[in-house]
């Protein structure tokens, strides 16, 4: 993990309004990598955005994308530039998704409608936590579900037997959100992480910012790093 700048960080803070500024502050404390999201082959691309504008309204950092039958599916229309906030890792295949996320600690839980699934009231957050999503019609693939830890599901009490990926998604995290908030475990960012989030949002908000940032380097050494 890169170390941050302070100076440069409270020089381009001095670009953005005080209030930008605090609301970024505000925001990062509620910032979480314990819990992520992964989709899996989603084919309507609203669902995929959608599914990440929930990650950015409940406070998940990361949310990851497996890409490998349809391609992208982020429409940055409909995840109303939510992209910028939310850090979006792509992947080729599930097991490649499942193997970077086992190596970082995160338990693996399918989100299926099964007798064996955990009911969503009876679901624990006790480690860092991956939830995979399927897509629409077929669900979680054969591979998701044998290597799985574990799997929720969404109690229903009508005809439906199912949800919408990007409303199930949404109940899922909202849910287990309020769990997070309510319980002792260490959920929080990292100080170098919320930096390194300030850095890049401050980034993003001001207009040509690398042209700046050369600037502020050349004012400080007279030499150029970008």
């Amino acid at each position: 993990m890169a170390t941050i700048d302070r100076d440069l960080l409270d020089y381009l803070e001095d670009r953005i309004t005080p209030e930008r500024k605090e609301r970024f502050l505000e925001i990062l404390a509620s910032r979480t990598r314990f819990l992520t999201v992964a989709l899996e082959d989603v084919f309507q691309m609203h669902n995929a955005s959608a599914v990440i504008r929930s990650c950015d309204a409940f406070g998940i950092q990361e949310a990851h994308l497996i890409e490998g039958r349809f391609g992208q599916r982020l429409d940055k229309n409909i995840a109303m530039g939510a992209q910028q906030w939310v850090d979006i890792q792509r992947h080729k295949t599930s097991l490649d998704c499942i193997g970077e996320l086992r190596a970082k600690g995160y338990r693996i839980i399918a989100t299926v409608p099964s007798e064996n699934a955990i009911p969503l009231q009876d679901f624990l957050l006790e480690t860092p936590t991956a939830l995979f999503f399927g897509t629409e019609k077929e669900g979680l693939s054969p591979e998701v579900l044998k290597q799985a830890d574990a799997a929720v599901y969404i109690p229903m009490f009508g005809f439906t037997e199912s949800l919408n990926v990007s409303v199930a998604a949404a109940i899922l995290l909202q849910r287990l959100r309020e769990q997070l908030n309510a319980s002792s475990l260490d959920w929080r960012l990292s100080e170098n992480e919320m930096l390194e989030k300030r850095m890049d949002w401050t980034c993003k908000s001001i207009h040509s910012a690398p042209q700046i940032i050369n600037r502020y380097y050349t004012e400080k050494s007279g030499t150029r790093k970008i």
